[in-house]
């Protein structure tokens, strides 16, 4: 536990989707964001390999609300040329949506209409450690610290932060006096905390991907974050 008080930030969005994992096609949120999905708003403010940040609360600051969106998705994933690629002038094969609408009738269309039970209307109070990595380990948090709260103070971020899907930008702010919580207590279940990226497959080729899950609950109105379990995905830190 650091010997400083958290960081704090507010984010909110008019949509949300922090997806569950355990549903395959159809985009189901989480009823409230997960501290993955929060890593990635404080990183998006502000990063440096010296540090990692540690979500120690997310707070709730609007009541629960669900929309069904329907949504224009793609079946494959996009493939960016390697430097390999690049250097030996080989193609990388593209996803062209419109193939089947365009010169190719009878090719499969890769577009497909898919249903999203997502959030509406969200705001949350994020509280997080600065955890010194590395060549950090030899500076003082308190410059890590204070370049955190002038971005947010100036409204400046590497990349312009998102509610679980890129299409759901996100805006924040710092916190005021009125950031209260608006729920009570409330379980929300189990609850994706993180991936830990292991060794590389020597046969795949590829870092081995470790799920982690917490059983998550509001205490209160606030939904704390076991500190245990950045040990487990990030033990070398």
């Amino acid at each position: 536990m650091s010997e400083y008080a958290p960081l704090q930030v507010v984010v909110g969005s008019t949509f949300a989707c922090f997806t569950r994992p355990e549903m395959k096609v159809e985009r189901v949120s989480y009823d409230v964001m997960t501290p993955s999905a929060a890593r990635g708003i404080l990183e998006a403010i502000f990063w440096k390999p010296a540090f990692m940040w540690r979500i120690q609360t997310i707070t709730p600051l609007q009541p629960i609300q669900h929309i069904q969106l329907r949504r224009s998705e793609v079946k494959k994933k996009a493939v960016s040329p390697s430097k390999k690629d690049w250097m030996e002038g080989r193609e990388v094969s593209t996803i062209d949506v419109d193939a089947k609408e365009k010169s190719r009738p009878n090719t499969p269309s890769v577009r497909a209409l898919r249903s999203t039970l997502a959030l509406k209307d969200v705001a949350y109070l994020i509280e997080a450690d600065v955890h010194l990595v590395g060549y950090g380990k030899n500076e003082h948090p308190a410059k890590y610290r204070d370049q955190f709260r002038r971005r947010v103070d100036r409204g400046a971020c590497f990349k312009r932060p998102y509610m679980g899907c890129r299409e759901f930008a996100a805006w924040f702010r710092p916190p005021t006096d009125q950031d209260t919580p608006v729920l009570g207590d409330r379980p929300l279940g189990r609850m994706l905390f993180d991936i830990a990226y292991d060794e590389i497959n020597a046969e795949t080729q590829h870092y081995e991907a470790t799920p982690h899950f917490f059983h998550a609950a509001l205490d209160d109105g606030v939904m704390h974050i076991p500190q245990a379990l950045y040990q487990n995905t990030h033990p070398d830190a």
